[in-house]
Parts: structure tokens; C-alpha cells; sequence
């Protein structure tokens, strides 16, 4: 299946809360994922961020698409 999303984290499914309309599904990540992020110079600057530096990465999205290979 061909799908939009660029970025592509393995997860396995940890647990399933199936309701009437939705459902949550719960994922643990299994493999270390490599992300990146646009943000303005005055951002990174302000949190003077430097290679080598860790950092809590916060994801802020709509959807998280999960996708199975058959």
C-alpha cells in the first residue's frame, strides 16, 4: 500500500479499547527512529541548541496512520 506519510516508525500493537465508533490502539515503539523538525532560527537559538544536546521531542499531529504489511 502506497500511503503519504514520510515518516515511518515501527511500533507493535500493546493494546486495543474497541468502542462504538473509535477505537485506542496502543503501540510500543520497537526500533530507534530517526526524526527531524522544521523550526525557525530564532527558535533554536532561544533554546541554544548544539549537537550533541538531549532533547524531549514532543510529536503534534492529527493522525497517526498506523500501517500493516500483509
Amino acid at each position: 500500500m502506497k500511503y503519504g506519510a514520510r515518516n515511518n516508525i515501527q511500533a507493535k500493537v500493546t493494546s486495543i479499547k474497541k468502542g462504538d465508533v473509535m477505537s485506542l490502539v496502543k503501540f510500543e515503539v520497537v526500533l530507534p527512529a530517526k526524526m527531524a523538525s522544521v523550526l525557525t532560527t530564532e527558535s533554536v537559538e532561544d533554546l541554544d541548541l548544539k549537537i550533541g544536546d538531549e532533547v524531549a521531542l514532543l510529536i503534534k499531529a492529527v493522525h497517526v496512520l498506523p500501517v500493516k504489511d500483509d
